[in-house]
């Protein structure tokens, strides 16, 4: 059976080359123990920012306001290639990778960062691209609104996966569409974690019929560096954990197969069997022979929006 592995290991944050070797080196360990699909949590490079959620919104300025910069330099510019290194290292060891990154956009006005998870295949291609569509309350001041051109399953030597971002996956229409393409392996990176966001793990488990990642983040405050603004006074000294991460995989109907993984760095491990999402949807299939289309149907918009057209 496909192995996979979930990487529940802290970012070098705010340091996007630092956290690429990570990366890289992280999918070389999984491979070896002879993972096929390695995922990592929400905005793994470089980093969840973690410190939205202990400044003032719209306050505390001067510590925004630098801890965005030093975001806005590491984030990620697909357009110039920049997860080459990781697209190197999924080919070099012929595995699936599945990441979370802080996107910057290199086309469009080239400042705004999006909440994104990409996709690459074995032979290092990039397969999808899906940018959170609702980041989560003052999420919102660091990440742009995301559109429907990534709600899209893929295709992989361990089955078809699907992605949803953090809160994402309690949105029952973005569930649906995902539903709707046949996945077997649900993946939903964050930084929720405890036992209301593994319900929710759970309750997808069965209520698609499919198997469950949930790659939570492991952040303690020795993981920030030295150099990080208002460390002390946002992160006291006497801290340690700043997010337990609760990594976790349920296999379809609900059984928790391997995790949470609590208050630990580690990689949490564990085989499926993509057929076993087949049979569970024998007897309840929410987008096929137990939906009503004559009642209700869904619409969705994979069209990528773009606020400019140029003409030639």
């Amino acid at each position: 059976m496909p192995k996979i592995a979930v990487i529940q290991h802290a970012p070098k944050v705010l340091d996007r080359a630092a956290t690429l070797d990570a990366v890289a080196k992280y999918i070389a360990d999984a491979a070896v123990e002879n993972a096929e699909l390695i995922v990592f949590p929400e905005a793994f490079v470089p980093g969840y920012p973690a410190w939205i959620w202990r400044l003032r919104p719209g306050g505390d300025w001067n510590a925004s306001e630098q801890i965005h910069q030093r975001l806005l330099d590491n984030a990620v510019d697909l357009v110039a290639d920049g997860l080459e290194a990781v697209r190197v290292a999924a080919k070099e060891n012929n595995v699936t990778v599945v990441l979370g990154i802080n996107e910057r956009d290199g086309a469009l006005g080239r400042t705004t960062l999006y909440n994104t998870v990409v996709i690459i295949g074995p032979n290092g291609d990039l397969l999808n691209r899906h940018r959170k569509l609702m980041p989560t309350n003052p999420e919102r001041m660091v990440w742009g609104f995301g559109d429907g051109s990534g709600l899209r399953a893929v295709d992989t030597p361990v089955g078809r996966i699907g992605t949803l971002l953090c809160w994402e996956n309690y949105m029952p229409l973005a569930r649906f569409s995902l539903y709707a393409q046949g996945i077997d392996i649900h993946i939903a990176p964050t930084y929720d974690s405890g036992e209301n966001w593994i319900g929710t793990m759970r309750h997808i488990a069965r209520e698609g019929g499919c198997w469950v990642v949930g790659a939570g983040v492991a952040l303690r405050r020795r993981d920030l560096p030295e150099d990080f603004p208002d460390r002390d006074s946002l992160y006291p000294p006497e801290e340690d954990w700043i997010n337990p991460g609760d990594s976790v995989v349920v296999a379809p109907g609900g059984e928790v197969l391997a995790g949470p993984l609590h208050e630990h760095q580690d990689i949490l491990y564990a085989e499926v069997d993509p057929s076993r999402a087949a049979l569970a949807r024998r007897t309840f299939d929410v987008s096929g022979h137990y939906s009503r289309p004559d009642l209700f149907t869904l619409k969705v918009n994979r069209v990528k929006q773009s606020p400019v057209d140029f003409d030639p």
